[in-house]
């Protein structure tokens, strides 16, 4: 359910990206115009993370993920009446206040269900949604416009989530028992700011914030760098876009799998996510070769091999909170590190608008090819133990 949950986000997600270009020459949009959009969405991403995050901590992942669903379906929906760039920007931000919330409650449920062996590898799953839900958007949503118009790629797209939601309320149920190293709940419950006190927690948020926008960057300006840097037509975009995404669910399932295979082996577990971690960091620098690429297909090659590793990579940062905190925090804490995801998202979007505006795509796949560097060296440098270990009794 998790698994089709983040499908169907990255479908809602992705069909403003494969009809950009198309949008923008009707709605006459500049690369700033654009990157504004993605701006409102990453805007409401950042701030609904933390509260997202804390409201699956209070409410349950039952009702969380119900409520998020519901809201980001009919964002989805609404894309249908916009007009205008700041119509669009209006839907998108309503589409982000929802779609935070599905990774803060699927670490969450990850945490009820599963021990510190098998998260890694859970979350992999799951979160390899996203690279289908990639996939299935380009062929999808191009051949929804070719039948009925773009208005119907939203709707359409839009209201899967509402089928969804009838399975997750009929079939879920929390579990009985939880694993086992679970991390204890601590005697005295810290308050939501509280857990910013731990070097940990920031570690995350900065771990995040310099490798997720290179994520963003491929998922919202992939097709915008195909038609206008590649010239490809929509067409094209549809049969050739998805092969990035590929790679990168091969690699959710990969990098879970990798540490996994490490822990069963005797390795503790931070060392082994860390291990993991810094050679993708390292396999992300593909993206530079990318954009001095002659040829299409190897451009899209040294991508798709960006979006393996970095799979690999977000399998393993988003476990993390899992295995450093109690349960009634993982959500608290994934939503804190996705806050830091979203601002920098929202600000590298800004940034790529109006260098590719100004210059060209070469300085900002320059960016992306190193900011995974300094993401894995926060990592690396800020979680050296479990904080629990550091709980007053």
């Amino acid at each position: 359910m998790l698994f089709l949950a983040t499908v169907i986000n990255y479908l809602d997600r992705q069909a403003l990206s494969i009809l950009a270009p198309e949008l923008r020459d009707r709605f006459h949009m500049t690369n700033v115009d654009y990157s504004r959009i993605l701006f409102a969405f990453l805007l409401a991403y950042l701030i609904m993370q933390g509260v997202s995050g804390r409201l699956m901590d209070k409410l349950g992942t039952r009702r969380g993920f119900s409520l998020t669903i519901a809201w980001w379906s009919t964002a989805a929906m609404l894309h249908a009446l916009a007009t205008s760039a700041r119509s669009f920007a209006v839907c998108r931000f309503l589409l982000g206040m929802g779609e935070a919330g599905n990774w803060p409650g699927g670490v969450k449920v990850v945490s009820e269900w599963f021990p510190a062996r098998e998260r890694a590898f859970a979350i992999g799953l799951f979160n390899s949604g996203s690279t289908l839900g990639a996939v299935i958007a380009p062929p999808l949503v191009v051949g929804i416009v070719a039948l009925w118009g773009w208005q119907a790629a939203f709707l359409m797209t839009g209201a899967i989530g509402f089928a969804w939601l009838v399975l997750w309320v009929t079939t879920v149920r929390p579990p009985r028992h939880p694993p086992e190293d679970v991390p204890p709940a601590p005697a005295t419950q810290r308050r939501w700011l509280d857990l910013l006190r731990y070097r940990e927690v920031w570690a995350l948020v900065g771990g995040r914030l310099l490798s997720d926008p290179v994520w963003w960057f491929y998922v919202f300006w992939l097709p915008e760098y195909l038609r206008r840097a590649r010239h490809f037509t929509l067409a094209e975009i549809g049969y050739f876009a998805w092969i990035p995404f590929l790679t990168a669910g091969i690699g959710c399932i990969a990098g879970g799998m990798a540490s996994g295979w490490l822990i069963r082996r005797g390795w503790r577990v931070l060392p082994a996510r860390k291990i993991v971690m810094a050679v993708s960091a390292l396999a992300m620098l593909a993206g530079i070769p990318a954009v001095f690429a002659a040829a299409a297909w190897a451009a899209l090659a040294w991508i798709s091999t960006v979006t393996l590793f970095y799979s690999v990579w977000s399998a393993n940062i988003l476990t993390l909170p899992a295995d450093l905190f109690p349960q009634h925090e993982v959500a608290s804490v994934s939503g804190l590190s996705g806050a830091g995801a979203a601002f920098g998202g929202m600000c590298f979007n800004l940034l790529v608008g109006a260098i590719v505006d100004r210059f060209s795509y070469v300085p900002v796949f320059l960016l992306a090819g190193v900011m995974p560097l300094a993401a894995a060296a926060f990592i690396i440098a800020g979680i050296r133990e479990r904080p629990m270990k550091r709980l007053p009794a």
